[in-house]
């Protein structure tokens, strides 16, 4: 067995397909998309995952349908309230990576509540990319810059307390990085699965993680 995955990022790519297959509205898939957050979020806890970074909306996702991000909104709101008194009984800490400008304040109180009641969790730290492009990211660091090293830069990103991932897996069968986590994910082992978001199961995150696994990281070197 090769080295474990401490440090792992999905983009949970699929839903409004998910949702297509089976008639149902792109909602429902969206619903479906952040139960499976939750269960795979308890399966990474349970299996040695430090930290799961999940790429939830991107700057580019404001040009959807109104009526699709008016829903992922209201959803994003009624899962933060509801769910982070049990994320904080389960040791989850909730850290949100991404743009707040342009963000409902409302939205913006609760994602900073949420932050604020698990901020003393350590069992496993969940990532949300919210309003998050990676290339945003990399100039609102940019802005002001004066250091001359990257430990300097990774300072001004998003979550400079976020690790490099180990594993970026990415879900419904498509094979680009799609704008997330540029900086961080520059020497991350890809893993791509053709399971749509919703269904992607804990059989399949072990063995996103077996394949990890079983690859030797060079880093550049031999």
């Amino acid at each position: 067995m090769g080295e474990l995955a401490r440090y792992v990022a999905i983009i949970t790519d699929g839903n409004g397909r998910w949702a297509q297959q089976r008639g149902e509205d792109v909602a429902a898939g969206h619903q479906a998309g952040a139960d499976a957050v939750k269960a795979r979020l308890r399966d990474a806890a349970a299996l040695g995952i430090e930290e799961l970074t999940v790429y939830s909306f991107s700057t580019e996702n404001w040009g959807r349908p109104a009526d699709e991000v008016d829903a992922l909104m209201s959803m994003f709101a009624e899962r933060i309230l509801g769910e982070t008194p049990e994320l904080l009984d389960q040791g989850v800490r909730m850290r949100f990576l991404g743009r707040r400008e342009g963000v409902d304040p409302q939205l913006v109180s609760l994602m900073e509540w949420a932050e604020e009641q698990t901020a003393n969790n350590t069992r496993i730290t969940l990532f949300v990319a919210f309003n998050y492009g990676g290339r945003a990211e990399i100039l609102d660091a940019a802005r002001g810059f004066t250091g001359t090293t990257e430990a300097e830069f990774a300072e001004r990103l998003y979550a400079p307390d976020m690790h490099d991932p180990d594993l970026l897996i990415r879900t419904s069968g498509e094979q680009r990085t799609s704008n997330f986590l540029p900086w961080q994910c520059a020497y991350s082992e890809l893993v791509f699965t053709p399971a749509l978001w919703p269904d992607f199961s804990r059989a399949d995150l072990e063995a996103a993680l077996q394949e990890y696994e079983a690859r030797r990281r060079r880093f550049g070197g031999r």
